[in-house]
């Protein structure tokens, strides 16, 4: 246990270097469990004039070296090498697509926070990227063993793409400013014609959230785009956040669109959850309110709904530093299916609908934590599994792939967007890693070994 003095100071700890913070005292021996479920333990806010930052410095992974699954479960790299690898797709004839993206970096640094961040994030995330990122990899195993032979620059120069989307023979890629539209021919290794824009996106001059989570209606008509805030909690203005914080629904035959839901400060991985056919999504909620405020969420989407940012959290509870505010809309706010506990900054969404894992994990959600940077104990940094009965989650979420972090709290890896191949096995974007891996049922695993 630390001493009393060392817990009073937060700090941003990377590579040795430490950066004290101005701020309250760190909350170590909260339990972050009681954050994970439908009704999560929610601690007094603190506010700061620096908050507490501290984020995991990257050693990457050496060979041989991998995540560690839960125990009936192996994993194995898909890919290697790849740019800061953030999405992952699957086709319908089993190619898997890697998005490669990198972040626009054109948010200003107004504040402290924002200084320090960039300069971490750009370490982290960005540092030593080519030009081989903003560009769309593809996998294709042809031996059926789930170990790709074909690897081809499948789609090139798209500016910081997430979502990916195929209905009939259109392929729709969400990079940060646009949904565009490729016509793609099944079995083709890489498309060089040119895209059509089927709608512009909020994206620049500031471009705080960039990611676009993307997928298409069960009927194809309609696609449903993520669009994250434009702040923390709106600090460069509200007009910065016109359209954001919420999830689009747009006409595939017009690209005229409308919002489906708000009040969502960034939401990800957008799938349909098998038996309510209700869209799901999960969420990062705001940060510099304490290290133990507010929980990040998984939540199903109420078409209309408003789920509270950036006038209150969790539901109504307000948040103080937003003026002025909005009773009106405090009132409607919903309060979320879900707590996946504070800061874990979930970024990956999948329901199990194949036969690819073990059958206890059949219809329920796997999560992809990317992990925390605004807490003294670092949080996330895994995928966990959260069971699901009748369409709602029914069950305490549980690790599925750790090891991201080693015991000295460096990390080897970070995980983002998640998808199944077309065998039922998990995918997992390693952004950090520079690696996509494939987990799955120890039995499937010695069955394609022994091919």
């Amino acid at each position: 246990m630390r001493s009393a003095t060392a817990r009073l100071i937060p700090r941003l700890a990377f590579g040795g270097v430490a950066i004290l913070a101005l701020t309250g005292a760190s909350a170590d021996d909260f339990d972050v469990r009681t954050q994970i479920g439908p009704n999560p333990v929610l601690p007094e806010l603190q506010q700061y004039l620096v908050p507490p930052m501290h984020l995991a410095p990257v050693v990457g992974w050496k060979a041989g070296e991998t995540p560690k699954p839960a125990s009936d479960l192996r994993i194995q790299a898909l890919a290697t090498g790849l740019e800061h690898p953030r999405s992952v797709y699957t086709l319908p004839n089993g190619d898997v697509l890697v998005v490669e993206s990198r972040s626009p970096n054109i948010e200003p640094t107004r504040r402290p926070k924002n200084i320090v961040m960039n300069w971490v994030e750009s370490i982290v995330t960005s540092a030593g990227l080519t030009a081989g990122s903003n560009r769309i990899t593809l996998l294709r195993s042809t031996h059926g063993d789930g170990k790709p032979d074909v690897r081809t620059v499948f789609l090139d120069h798209l500016a910081s793409p997430f979502g990916v989307a195929l209905v009939g023979n259109d392929l729709y890629v969400a990079n940060t400013d646009a949904i565009l539209r490729f016509p793609y021919t099944t079995g083709e290794t890489t498309i060089t014609q040119p895209a059509t824009v089927l709608t512009p996106l909020p994206g620049g001059p500031i471009d705080h959230h960039w990611t676009k989570s993307l997928v298409a209606s069960e009927d194809g008509t309609k696609l449903y785009v993520g669009v994250g805030s434009n702040s923390n909690i709106t600090e460069n203005g509200i007009g910065a956040e016109y359209e954001r914080a919420a999830i689009w629904e747009v006409d595939r035959a017009t690209g005229a669109h409308r919002i489906f839901a708000s009040g969502l400060r960034n939401p990800n991985g957008l799938t349909w959850e098998p038996q309510s056919h209700v869209l799901w999504t999960v969420v990062n909620e705001r940060d510099e309110l304490g290290p133990n405020l507010v929980p990040d969420y998984l939540t199903s989407v109420k078409d209309g709904g408003f789920y509270g940012w950036p006038y209150s959290y969790y539901g109504q509870h307000l948040d103080p530093r937003v003026q002025p505010q909005r009773p009106d809309l405090v009132a409607q706010a919903i309060v979320p299916d879900y707590a996946l506990s504070s800061h874990v900054a979930p970024l990956g969404l999948v329901f199990d609908t194949a036969n690819g894992m073990p059958a206890r994990y059949s219809g329920g959600a796997f999560v992809g934590e990317h992990g925390s940077w605004d807490r003294q104990i670092l949080n996330g940094y895994k995928v966990v599994f959260i069971p699901f009965s009748g369409g709602k989650p029914n069950g305490t979420a549980e690790d599925v792939v750790t090891g991201f972090l080693d015991d000295g709290g460096n990390a080897h890896g970070r995980p983002v967007a998640l998808a199944l191949d077309k065998t039922g096995a998990l995918l997992i974007a390693d952004d950090v890693g520079n690696t996509v891996w494939r987990v799955s049922s120890a039995t499937q695993a010695q069955a394609e070994n022994s091919r």
